[in-house]
């Protein structure tokens, strides 16, 4: 039985507008009707692995059980990291969350963000690599490259060694990410593959390997685990101890000074979307180079991406050559698609005026839905928001602002002071300031309403919690 572990940290700036820090590419759907998270767990599913673990943050450990109940799974564990110290802490401690009940069992260690279309050819692949993996190797996977990308680690093959085979094999050294010009020697040379960040091996052997290259990393996050807090069924890794961790890749840490690595050569796709010009390739441009979503339409154009991300909201081009367009309610990406992995820059720009653009999307996802605003004024802001069946928001006060509730979809159970009613569609209640409420989903679809505040100050920061389900304080 293989034991996936799924990396759900990073913000995936790259990929700006669509991925920002408050919802990271990961649980966006770039790729179709399901997110990369959730492609990755299901192409992680199936009679050879166990449930998953999952590694990830505190804002987004609710989006994670819920993307994965949307695909009928669910994780055999969650580790919640109290701030992201980079993949050789986080698959240290999935590693001895692990080796607690089986320190034998194989780790197939991904990040949730790629693209592997071949699922069946993957799984293959990942079976021809367990032999050596369980012999005690650490067994890297490698990607054929397919062109001279930059963008990318490599990994040098041994003398001897065939990039092309299906076994293992031997790996000579990591690679950082070249230039253009060694890039284009390193392809025609052969002997050298992508460096996907896919890893398989036991929980005993990565656990040896720390003790042995990176001891005082194996004390932080041990001493992290062994204090780690139960919440709600995800485990809290404790603070204190997680910051004593180097913030470093397991890469460095581990693989550039191990002596008893593999590779495990892969060539049937692979991308880690880590831009908007991978976006255009991996989404099949037609005849004349264009991708455009069902919002977008592109007249005389070569060689372009245009996605409009918001219903209702038509972008258009006319005349583009090799150009990237992301169009969003509240921002709107246009880059030279060569110029395209240099869109953090813009998201550090926008950091440095100020603007909420650079990290937080319209749409805010919370444990019980999500909500989005949409007018803006002085004193009032109105707003759209979710809850999901059975779900329930907080209850809680205000300081400054009264709030008008008008139910669009579904039904609400209200509570304001000592009253309780169930409000439906078209009706409307209203809270006045200081009362102690709250709004809750007794119903089988999701329910809708629009939420009218007025106030002196109308911050998400003004909210006094009383009982809240999702244990947020």
């Amino acid at each position: 039985m293989i034991h996936p572990i799924l990396l759900c940290g990073g913000s995936g700036t790259r990929l700006w507008p669509l991925s920002r820090k408050s919802y990271p590419k990961q649980f966006a759907k770039l790729m179709g009707d399901e997110s990369l998270f959730q492609a990755s767990a299901r192409r992680l599913s199936g009679p050879e692995y166990a449930a998953p673990v999952i590694v990830t943050g505190d804002p987004f450990r609710f989006i994670v059980t819920e993307q994965l109940a949307q695909v009928e799974q669910a994780a055999m564990g969650i580790l919640i990291e109290p701030d992201g110290r980079n993949t050789a802490p986080a698959i240290l401690a999935a590693a001895l969350w692990i080796a607690k009940t089986d320190p034998a069992a194989l780790m197939l260690v991904a990040p949730s963000d790629h693209v592997i279309p071949d699922t069946a050819a993957f799984a293959a692949t990942v079976q021809a690599a367990v032999p050596r993996a369980q012999s005690g190797d650490l067994v890297t996977f490698g990607i054929t490259p397919t062109r001279p990308e930059t963008g990318y680690g490599y990994l040098e093959l041994a003398a001897g060694a065939d990039a092309g085979a299906d076994i293992p094999q031997t790996l000579a050294r990591f690679v950082e990410k070249p230039d253009a010009d060694r890039a284009t020697r390193m392809l025609a040379a052969g002997n050298f593959l992508w460096n996907a960040g896919i890893f398989l091996f036991t929980a005993d052997a990565i656990i040896a390997a720390y003790e042995t290259h990176a001891p005082a990393l194996l004390t932080a996050v041990t001493h992290a685990l062994t204090q780690a807090d139960p919440d709600l069924g995800f485990t809290r890794l404790d603070p204190n101890e997680w910051a004593k961790a180097d913030d470093i890749s397991i890469d460095y840490a581990i693989m550039e000074k191990a002596d008893n690595l593999a590779v495990m050569p892969f060539g049937a796709g692979w991308s880690d979307l880590g831009g908007w010009d991978a976006v255009w390739m991996e989404s099949g441009p037609d005849a004349q180079g264009n991708v455009c979503s069902a919002n977008a339409t592109a007249i005389d154009c070569t060689d372009t991406l245009l996605r409009s991300e918001t219903d209702g909201l038509q972008l258009v081009g006319i005349g583009l050559d090799n150009i990237v367009a992301i169009a969003m309610g509240d921002a709107v990406l246009v880059a030279d698609k060569s110029k395209a992995q240099r869109v953090k820059e813009a998201v550090d720009a926008l950091k440095a005026k100020g603007s909420g653009q650079a990290v937080q999307l319209p749409r805010d996802y919370r444990p019980w839905g999500w909500y989005e605003s949409l007018v803006i004024g002085g004193r009032f802001q109105v707003k759209r928001i979710v809850v999901n069946p059975g779900a329930s928001l907080s209850l809680q006060s205000h300081h400054h602002r009264s709030e008008h509730w008008i139910v669009v979809e579904g039904t609400a159970r209200v509570t304001v002071d000592d009253s309780v009613k169930l409000i439906s569609e078209n009706q409307s209640v209203y809270i006045p300031l200081g009362a102690v409420h709250r709004m809750e989903n007794p119903g089988k679809v999701p329910m809708v309403l629009i939420e009218v505040q007025t106030g002196s100050y109308l911050g998400e920061d003004d909210i006094i919690r009383y009982e809240d389900v999702y244990a947020r304080s």
